[in-house]
């Protein structure tokens, strides 16, 4: 479809993930009439939306307490509690509901679709968008932002310009500082970006061998450090990653880029006891189980491949019975049940769920309509944003919350 190469509109929004799109068919919903034009630089909409929560689409997480939801937000905490304030876990469940889109709750709190298909959300917000005429523009990146007459100007690639009133950033997060030049230039301030929710890898280690092998809750640390956290452990063909891991990652991601991801974690099997408790409580298994062999009779519930890759890396054969672990091996392997350490060197994206910390600085937007404190006219939406998540849904939360606020166009330019 051809565009005019010179157009106004009443709002332009950048970018076609979760937060531009939510801005965008809400600020047509509320204001009818007005001419809402979305730019989404590349030929698809909503991408992360569809490959998130392995394509069902981590909507949202079942916390009803503020206060307690902004606890898993590494950056941002602050911020989000006066936004949260406006629009929230219930509105969004609310808002999908009323659109025929109801969402369940797994036992771990994160919330699907009914339908377990990313679709279905994908298909929601498009329906909105074609309802309240949004003009979506695919492969329309927009290369730059100028103040004209007290106007935004809009310069797509190919040469056409957007004239607007009023415009939302919504592009998701960068992973470079130099991609928030034509942000800078308006005054704005860029907290560097650094990437967050990423797996470990360990090059070489023989737990690698381990690949599949999962504990439902593990202690996970990083030496050195104050950075700690637990929860299921999966141990992959790379290294390690699951939810412990990964939200280890967004609390140290400064950290760990400062450390060129090159570190030492540290790892509790055994959560519940540490290695002072272990060696206290190890005689009473010596003497219960003294005449069973190791290989056969693990008493903490570990996976038996794991079993049997601490009994190895402990020195102790499966055939030793309990009662003859001799006090060597036996204190190597109350070492390496509480604190075993990996060295990593590197890290994976996870999955396609790439989040960054970083971008425009909070104090500088108004936490309660989303409008920067700088220039007026200007919003924003997402992960553009100096606010980030931990794996589990509140990074969408975050999406929507900010551009509901953002499209309700309070203050706004007209």
């Amino acid at each position: 479809m051809e565009y005019a190469q010179s157009e106004k509109a009443d709002l332009v929004v950048t970018g076609g993930g979760a937060a531009g799109f939510f801005c965008a068919v809400n600020a047509a919903r509320l204001h009818p009439g007005k001419k809402i034009v979305l730019l989404e630089k590349t030929g698809k909409v909503l991408s992360k939306v569809k490959v998130s929560g392995g394509g069902r689409c981590n909507v949202t997480h079942a916390l009803d307490s503020v206060s307690e939801l902004v606890k898993r937000y590494p950056r941002g905490g602050n911020f989000l509690k006066k936004s949260f304030s406006r629009f929230f876990v219930p509105d969004t469940i609310a808002w999908y509901a009323e659109r025929g889109v109801t969402l369940k709750t797994e036992a771990d709190g994160r919330m699907f679709p009914d339908s377990d298909d990313s679709q279905t959300i994908i298909d929601c917000l498009l329906r909105e968008a074609d309802r309240h005429r949004v003009q979506v523009r695919r492969h329309a990146e927009a290369q730059s932002l100028e103040r004209v007459n007290g106007e935004w100007k809009i310069t797509i690639a190919g040469g056409a310009t957007i004239t607007a009133p009023n415009v939302c950033i919504a592009a998701g997060g960068y992973a470079s500082a130099d991609k928030f030049a034509y942000l800078t230039a308006l005054g704005h301030t860029i907290e560097p970006p650094a990437p967050s929710l990423f797996t470990f890898n360990m090059p070489g280690n023989p737990v690698t061998g381990l690949m599949g092998v999962s504990v439902p809750e593990a202690a996970v640390r990083i030496a050195g450090s104050k950075l700690a956290e637990k929860g299921p452990l999966l141990i992959t063909h790379w290294g390690m990653s699951g939810p412990a891991v990964l939200r280890l990652s967004a609390w140290g991601a400064r950290y760990l880029q400062e450390q060129q991801y090159k570190f030492t974690l540290i790892v509790n099997w055994l959560p519940e006891m540490n290695e002072n408790a272990l060696r206290d409580a190890w005689p009473q298994w010596r003497q219960e189980l003294g005449k069973q062999q190791t290989g056969t009779r693990n008493p903490f519930g570990l996976p038996s491949r794991l079993w049997l890759f601490l009994l190895a890396e402990a020195g102790i054969s499966e055939s030793t019975r309990w009662a003859e672990i001799p006090a060597k091996e036996q204190n190597r392997l109350i070492r390496l049940l509480t604190a075993m350490e990996f060295p990593v060197s590197g890290k994976t994206t996870f999955k396609e769920e790439f989040v960054t910390c970083g971008g425009i600085r909070l104090s500088e937007i108004d936490p309660l309509t989303m409008q920067s404190r700088v220039v007026p006219g200007l919003y924003f939406a997402g992960e553009v944003m100096d606010v980030d998540g931990i794996t589990g849904g509140f990074n969408f939360q975050h999406a929507w919350t900010s551009g509901w606020i953002a499209a309700q166009l309070e203050g706004a330019q007209t």
